[in-house]
Order: structure tokens, then C-alpha cells, then sequence
């Protein structure tokens, strides 16, 4: 991956960073020369960013090219408009009062230079700003009123607006910047794209372990793609990816279907995609899904406040609960007395119109099937938590989690109707990446759940393929990246 700063004039650039080439943005605009390479970030630094400037041109030409450029026209666009810029900004009160509260006068400019401040202290807001409005360098301007300080402007400024004595730290934060890009001299194969991955280092329950978002990362590089691990702050940065792998707990009302609204907007291969993610987030759609397709499910009622009555004679006790956007055995419960349930059912249509309620199969363990362009991707078992009736053990009051024991199964040693229902079921959703839970009672199956976030965790979804898993799962994304650039996107 290349990287290009476009100037007016070189003369306009007054730092020297190492690999990094300084181009006029006539010759950018004209030589056919810069028009060839597809692998190529170019951060435009052009004096002006009005509509049919150079600075315009530079990044719209960029865009037409499959380059990535920085800022986008649309953040041009954006940075014109002062309200789209507060529109944008609104919810950083928090940071800004924080980063600003020292700050004895009445107004204050902040400088930001590839998402850094010189001070430490703006650390967190430098990047935060930089991340929803993609532009190298900006300034903020911002007003204290009534003991509040509130943004007024941002603007995109030029390297010839970046004061003498901050020529230092500015090549410090671009040569980070930039390095951040380029961190990895040992590739096997050049990167042809770039891969973002959205975790949370936080998330005890992520999908993925810090192994396996390792082993991502080395299979990425193997299959030349160049990889960023991003968290929530990053939303502003998608346009620089060609594609998204969403690594944490999705759910339809949260930032992980946002990021994945916005990077799907931009055009960029995504997994999860969003209508999987609303799709395979609500018990309620699933459970009409299924039975709409008749694919064997437990006896199931759609529960709402005129029919609980109903739930003891269609489905006996005892029974199962479940919260619509219920996940990791959380939101799922199992009633066995005619008193709980009816506790049980009001408590949960209290946040939700429908519920879904189940019959109870007992098994020593589920059967989950990860399927990935509509083939078996991985089969495992899923063992019930010790002393427990589901593979997850939530203890009411304590932080943390029990987990049953996970054995890997090799795709063609599972249960032929095991694959074949769970096929079945998935490509009901689409042809991403899910994980379809299954229990089998004597010589029937039944399909649980459709995942569209399914755990691959190193030492146990990897049993059978072990690194191979991920390198399949990375190539999908080079398929659908090279799908797409040629006009057969999906």
C-alpha cells in the first residue's frame, strides 16, 4: 500500500517523512502515471477544498481511481456545511467538557494534526473529531457560554497553516500515522486491500479471542489483505477500508449495526451485514421464519398479553422464554411452574409486545454449524455448562460466566441432516457468516437459532481446520472485495 500527499506545490510541505512521496496535485490530476495503482492512500493537503478546486478534484479523481483518499468529497462537503459539522459532532459533550475544562478564556482553537493534539490532555478529543470528520489537519474553534463550551467550527486547514514550531510534532504524529498503515514489512504478498476489524478489548464475551483475532490477522496478511483493528470511536473511518469484519456482540439497536449501516453505505464488503444483523437479532422474525419454510424447530408461541394462557397447553412445562434480542443464553429462561411462568412472561412483555416461548428438549449438548457463502464452514459440539441446562451459565448477581465444554467435529463426520437443515436455514438469511445452533433428539434435529456473529475462537471452533479456518474466512473477503470492484458486488 502506497501512500501519496497531494499538494498544491511541494514547496507547500514543509516536512520530510521518510517513504512517503510528496506529489503536485497537477501532476496527481494529469499523469497517467499516478492513475495505474489501485493499492494507494493519498491524503489530500491541497490549500482548498471548495467545490472544482484542485483540492476537489484530487480527492473526487481518487475515488474514481479505487484510491482512498483523505479527506473524501463527501467530508468536503461536510466541513462546508457548519450545522452538518455540529450535526455530526453532537454527541462529544461529554469529551469536550472534559478536555476543555482547564481552559481559562472564553475561546479556544484546537489544533489537529492526523488525529493528535500537542497536548496529551486532547488526546481522546483530537481523535474523536478526526475520526467523524476524515480530514489530515483541522482546526476546531470553541466558545465557553454559561460555564459550557460548545463547538462552533471546524475547518480543514493547509500544511502551510501549521505554525513553525509545531513542524516537529506534526512529523511525529503523520510518521505515526502513516507507520500505522504500513507497520508490517513482512508480508508474504503485498497488501492488495485493507480489512477493517471492529472489536471491543473490553468485551468478555467477544465473539472472537485476543488468539484468534491474531490468527486473523496473520491469515489477512497471508491472502494480502492489510488489516486495522478498530474499536467504537472509529465510525469516521470506514471509508478508508474496503471491507468490515464486526468481531464484537452485534445487536440491532447499537453502534455494531451502525457501523455496519455506514460501511455498507460506503460501499465496502461487510460481515455482518446489516439485515442479518436485524434478521438474526429478533427470536420473534426467526421463529416466523422457520416456520414459514417448514424447517424443524420446537413446538414455538409467539406470546403476547392476550394469549399467555395459551403456553401450558400448546407447549407444556417445563417451558422456554425468550426475549427477542436475547444472546449468549442471555434474555432466555426456563420455567417449570405455572406461578414462575406467569412471572416470567410479564416481566419480559414489559420491554417487548411479542416474546417468543418454546417446549424444553433436553440434550447433552448442541450441535452449531458455521456456514460461510452458503457452505458448512465448521461444525462443533456445544456441551451444557456443568450443573446446567444451557452451554452458557449466568450466575444471577456475579460478574462472568461458565461455559460448557467445545469439540470441534470435522464437517464431514457431522450428521448429514444436521448440515443439511442448517444450510437450509442460513441461506434464509444470506450467504455471510452464521452460525446455526441445532439440537438433535434421537434421530431428529431441530434448528434453534441462526447466529449472525458466530464465535470463532482459537482452540475451539479451530479444532479441525486450525489456521486454515481463518484463512478461508479471509478469502472470502478477497473474493468479495474483487467481486465487487469488477461490477459483481453483493
Amino acid at each position: 500500500m502506497s501512500i501519496l500527499i497531494v499538494v498544491d506545490n511541494p514547496r507547500d510541505w514543509p516536512l520530510d517523512l521518510p517513504g512517503v512521496g510528496v506529489v503536485p496535485a497537477r501532476a496527481y490530476l494529469t499523469d497517467p502515471a499516478y492513475g495505474e495503482g489501485r493499492s494507494v492512500k493519498v491524503f489530500n493537503l491541497c490549500k482548498s477544498y471548495r467545490y472544482q478546486s484542485l483540492g476537489y478534484y484530487v480527492s473526487l479523481l481518487a475515488e474514481a481511481r479505487g484510491h482512498k483518499p483523505l479527506p473524501r468529497v463527501s467530508t468536503m462537503e461536510d466541513l462546508q456545511s457548519q450545522n452538518m459539522v455540529r450535526l455530526l459532532t453532537e454527541n462529544l459533550d461529554e469529551v469536550v467538557q472534559k478536555s476543555l475544562a482547564p481552559i481559562k478564556s472564553d475561546a479556544f482553537e484546537l489544533s489537529i494534526y492526523f488525529g493528535r493534539n500537542m497536548a496529551s490532555r486532547h488526546e481522546q478529543l483530537s481523535h474523536r473529531l478526526f475520526s467523524l470528520l476524515q480530514a489530515p489537519l483541522l482546526r476546531a474553534h470553541f466558545e465557553r457560554h454559561r460555564d459550557q463550551w460548545q463547538l462552533r467550527s471546524v475547518r480543514a486547514i493547509a500544511a502551510s497553516d501549521i505554525p513553525q514550531s509545531h513542524h516537529d510534532f506534526v512529523v511525529e504524529a503523520a510518521t505515526a500515522y502513516f507507520m500505522g498503515h504500513r507497520r508490517r514489512t513482512h508480508k508474504r504478498h503485498p497488501a492488495r486491500f485493507d480489512l477493517a476489524i471492529l472489536h471491543d478489548p473490553d468485551n468478555t464475551d467477544s465473539p472472537s479471542n485476543a488468539r484468534a483475532l491474531q490468527r486473523f490477522e496473520k491469515a489477512a496478511e497471508e491472502v494480502g489483505l492489510d488489516v486495522n483493528f478498530i474499536t467504537r470511536t472509529d465510525l469516521g473511518r470506514l471509508p478508508e477500508f474496503d471491507a468490515l469484519f464486526i468481531r464484537d456482540t452485534t445487536f440491532a439497536n447499537h453502534y455494531t449495526y451502525r457501523f455496519s449501516r455506514r460501511a455498507t453505505a460506503e460501499g465496502l464488503v461487510v460481515i455482518d451485514d446489516p439485515e442479518s444483523i436485524l434478521k438474526c437479532n429478533n427470536k420473534v422474525y426467526l421463529a416466523e421464519l422457520l416456520t414459514r419454510h417448514n424447517i424443524p424447530a420446537p413446538r414455538t408461541l409467539m406470546v403476547h398479553h392476550g394469549n399467555v394462557e395459551q403456553i401450558i397447553p400448546g407447549l407444556g412445562l417445563p417451558c422456554v422464554l425468550k426475549q427477542p434480542d436475547s444472546s449468549f443464553s442471555l434474555g432466555v429462561t426456563r420455567v417449570e411452574s405455572e406461578q414462575g411462568l406467569f412471572e416470567q412472561v410479564n416481566a419480559l412483555l414489559h420491554k417487548s409486545e411479542l416474546i417468543v416461548a418454546q417446549e424444553y428438549l433436553p440434550t447433552e449438548f448442541d450441535w452449531r454449524v458455521g456456514i460461510l457463502d452458503r457452505r458448512p464452514l465448521f461444525v462443533c459440539k456445544y456441551f451444557m455448562a456443568a450443573g446446567h441446562w444451557q452451554i452458557v451459565r449466568h450466575e444471577p448477581g456475579r460478574t462472568g460466566y461458565e461455559e460448557g465444554p467445545v469439540q470441534a467435529v470435522a464437517v464431514a463426520e457431522a450428521p448429514h441432516e444436521v448440515l443439511k437443515i442448517a444450510l437450509k436455514a442460513a441461506n434464509l438469511i444470506g450467504d455471510g457468516l452464521y452460525g446455526v445452533d441445532i439440537k438433535q433428539v434421537d434421530n431428529r434435529c431441530y434448528v434453534i437459532e441462526v447466529n449472525d456473529n458466530p464465535n470463532v475462537d482459537a482452540g475451539n471452533e479451530d479444532g479441525v481446520l486450525k489456521d486454515a479456518l481463518y484463512r478461508e474466512i479471509m478469502g472470502s473477503f478477497v473474493r468479495r472485495i474483487e467481486a465487487r470492484k469488477l461490477g459483481h458486488g453483493r
